[in-house]
């Protein structure tokens, strides 16, 4: 039996990267998967391709920080396949390249907008839907968690963000079986990852900074986001899980 047969997910940022890979899975493990996206072309591949793979899978494009999108998320959830168990929170952005003293209030603003706000948007529809239990991730990041990095302030302020926010939601959804949990990834192979710089240069930096020294396939910390969506982890809740390749730790 797949370890997610009978239930119901919704993966935001899910039309490339870590959410377009964990949507896939989670519908390979039985989900029925709502994506959703800015993206509509994408995010209507994605659904093709689950389709296709004999799994359950509908869309909807939109921004994670508006609030009726968010509730529309829930409600195509309910509507579609009948309820909601897991939601992954993942969609978000770098932001500016910044210095502090050079960032403009606009691009702080937008970084939080995404990161955090989407969260908390996300949390407040998803968590009423949730009447059986479930489980909730954040997509975090080990940036602002376990190590600095210059030039990310915002994204870096949103991220720790987003860890607060699980350890809250945690500790008030638990008596309703509700767990919530955070996944930081490393460096991971994804567009996003790309706005970080492409050269031969950059990207042997990155990889050198992991204990691994190497980054992630986006199907690994999809793997980890499976890991905290079933029920393999029924007693983990409140934990910001580091699938980081080791670069919280690494000195080498």
């Amino acid at each position: 039996m797949a370890s997610l047969s009978n239930k119901v997910a919704i993966i935001t940022g899910a039309s490339s990267g870590i959410g377009r890979a964990a949507a896939k899975l989670f519908a390979h493990e039985g989900a029925k998967v709502v994506v959703g996206a800015r993206r509509d072309n994408e995010l209507n591949t994605l659904v093709a391709e689950i389709v296709a793979e004999g799994g359950q899978a509908t869309a909807l494009a939109g921004d994670v920080a508006e609030e009726s999108y968010a509730k529309a998320l829930v409600t195509l959830a309910i509507s579609e396949f009948g309820g909601l168990d897991i939601a992954l929170n993942n969609a978000g952005i770098l932001g500016s390249n910044d210095a502090v003293t050079e960032l403009s209030i606009e691009d702080w603003e937008n970084t939080l907008r995404i990161n955090l706000t989407g969260s908390f948007l996300g949390a407040k529809y998803q968590i009423p839907a949730m009447k059986d239990g479930g489980s909730l991730i954040f997509t975090s990041s080990f940036v602002g968690s376990t190590i600095g990095m210059p030039n990310k302030v915002a994204y870096a302020a949103s991220k720790a963000g987003v860890t607060g926010l699980v350890k809250a939601l945690a500790s008030e959804l638990g008596a309703q079986g509700i767990r919530v949990n955070a996944l930081l990834p490393g460096g991971t192979i994804t567009p996003m990852a790309d706005e970080f710089g492409t050269s031969p240069e950059v990207i042997a930096f990155v990889e050198s900074i992991h204990a691994l020294k190497r980054r992630a396939e986006p199907e690994e910390i999809a793997k980890a986001a499976l890991y905290l969506a079933s029920d393999a982890s029924s007693f983990v809740t409140g934990t910001s899980m580091l699938a980081d390749g080791g670069v919280s730790i690494s000195k080498t």
